[in-house]
Parts: structure tokens; sequence; C-alpha cells
């Protein structure tokens, strides 16, 4: 180890199923690097949908009691243990959700995952594996660096991951104004798509133009948006969907012949039923992606650096107001993600 911890550290500690209210925040002493290991003072966590299922109680993969929530995080390695090679002190690094996903497929080796199985990123100090760091693009601060780990992959993974990839001049549908659809309406938009993007607020609708939609739908003023959608470019249909509502059936209405959608999840935590038929129809592929691997990352940073991209911030919180932060998130509708600064 190449520099000193401090003697005392803060971090939020939560129980799933706890909700907002059963966070903590506590003080312990930090625990030192151990081989290929890395301590990171984190300098910002960003909050997703995934957090609010961990404290629901209603995430699907397993979470450990007293968890050190929130994947998502962005920092400086301030320490590293004996045989770490990738970094060194004074790099600004983030972290994979997945920590021993570095490339390849999902496997079940794989699924440990930061604020779940794993202590997260709602501390002052995380020590973490090198293998899990990825460098922090240049032109972007902590606080939007730190939005990347699980909204911004799980687009870009979305759009590029399942072998073919968005290409220029295809046309992509991006339903509802959350983190990883408003990633997706840029990166669609840097990939060279025409963008399609559907809100129900009349106020975001031209904050969406601006980020790259060629088109936006009100799906309150038109709920039949799905035929909306194909009105727009003649009936053709779109060449993927990236579904983060749960909207499967008009998604699938929406989709061009061998189109493919990214089933992300439903916002709602409703799942209403699909008529199957309606895959075949369309000789459909959906593909659920699982935020991404290291590599993917890497990948997305490459395009997020070459194209100058800034993720969008809604409101930045402090550290010592991370439970409003939560309830801001949860209640607020806010366009573009949450953020909690640290130190």
């Amino acid at each position: 180890m190449t520099e000193t911890l401090p003697s005392m550290v803060r971090s939020y500690h939560a129980t799933t199923g706890g909700g907002v209210e059963g966070l903590s925040l506590r003080t312990a002493a930090p625990r030192t690097p151990g081989r290929r290991e890395v301590a990171v003072a984190v300098r910002a966590a960003s909050l997703s949908f995934r957090e609010l299922l961990v404290l629901r109680g209603e995430y699907v993969l397993p979470v450990k009691p007293d968890v050190i929530p929130v994947s998502d995080g962005a920092g400086e390695v301030v320490a590293v243990g004996p045989d770490v090679r990738r970094v060194r002190p004074g790099d600004r690094v983030t972290a994979a959700l997945f920590p021993r996903w570095l490339d390849g497929p999902l496997e079940p080796a794989h699924l440990p995952q930061l604020g779940g199985s794993l202590d997260g990123m709602l501390t002052e100090l995380a020590v973490l594996p090198e293998d899990a760091l990825v460098p922090v693009p240049g032109h972007l601060s902590y606080a939007e660096a730190a939005t990347l780990p699980c909204a911004a992959v799980t687009a870009w993974n979305a759009l590029t991951g399942d072998g073919r990839g968005v290409r220029r001049g295809q046309t992509v549908l991006a339903t509802g104004s959350g983190g990883v659809s408003l990633f997706a309406v840029q990166f669609a938009r840097l990939l060279g798509a025409r963008v399609i993007a559907t809100t129900s607020r009349a106020d975001k609708e031209q904050r969406l133009r601006d980020l790259g939609a060629d088109e936006v739908i009100n799906y309150r003023d038109v709920p039949d948006w799905h035929t909306a959608t194909r009105e727009l470019i003649a009936g053709r249909g779109v060449d993927r969907v990236v579904d983060t509502a749960g909207t499967l059936e008009q998604s699938l209405k929406s989709l061009a012949v061998d189109g493919h959608v990214a089933f992300v999840g439903s916002v709602t935590g409703k799942w209403p039923p699909v008529d199957s038929r309606l895959l075949f129809g369309v000789a459909a592929t959906v593909r659920a992606p699982a935020v991404g691997s290291r590599a993917q990352f890497v990948a997305m940073n490459a395009a997020i650096t070459a194209h100058r991209l800034r993720p969008v911030l809604d409101q930045v919180f402090p550290f010592e107001e991370a439970v409003e932060a939560y309830r801001y998130y949860e209640s607020a509708g806010p366009f573009g993600k949450v953020v909690i600064s640290i130190g």
C-alpha cells in the first residue's frame, strides 16, 4: 500500500426491504486493501431505479444484510494493495457494477454486484478489486462520471450488445425519460440513428429534442403511441426499441420486421401479459440486458470521450442529505441523474 488511509470513514448502510427510512449513516475504521484491491476515495455517487428496488426488497439479485448501497460512483484512487498493476494513487476511476464480469457473456460467477451482494459506493472510501475499475473520461466531472456504471452501460448494451448493434440510418425508439432512456437517446444519436422518444410530460418534450431525439411522442396525449411511431416512419416500424417502461406489447407493435427490443424493465412494477404471436409477426428479438461487462463500459467510455458527450444531471445533494436524495429521486420524476456529492 502506497498511501495512508483515513482513521475513520462514514458510510450509509441499508437492509433490503427496509425502505428509504432504513438507511443509516455510520462511522467505522476503513478496511485495508488486500491483494489486487484498491482503496477509492468516493467523490460522487448516483441513484438509479435499481437502488429503489434494493431498498424495497424487490431487487432480482441477492442483497446482503446491512449492505453499503449504491452501485454507481466515481472517485480517486488513494491506496493500492499488493500486486496492483492497472491503477495507481491519483487515478480518477469508476467501477463496473458487476466487478467480476470483465468481458464476454454473463455467467453465474459474474453475478456478485456492488450495492447488492457486495458493498457499494455510498461511502467515503470504497475498497474494490482492481479489475473492476474503469478510468473516468477526462472531460467529465466526478458527478458526471458517477452516472455511468448502471444507466449508461445498460443503454450502451441495449444498443450495441446483441452482436449486430445499431447501424447508421436505422431508427431507435427510447421509451420514457428516465436515466437509461436519456443515455439511449444520446448514444443512438452518436451512433447515427434516427431517434424517437416518448414521455408523459410536455415540459420534457423539448429537452428530449435538445438531447438528440428527432421526434417525441407524449403518450398521455397519444395512448396508442405505437401507432404514432409507425406513422412517423411510413408504417415500417423501428429497428430497435429500448423499453424501460415495461410496455413490451406496444414496443413489439412498434417494431420493424427482424427488429430488436432491449427490455430493460418496468418502472411501474407491473408486468402486463404479452400475446406471443406478436413476436412471430415481426420475427422479433427480445433481450433483457443485464447492465454490461467492463469491456462494454470501456468501449462506451471511448465513444463518450470521442464525442465529448456529457451525462444529464438533474440535481446534486450533499452526502449528509443522501436520504433526501433518495426521496427526491423516488417522487420528483427527475430529468437526468440524481447525484450525491461526497467529500
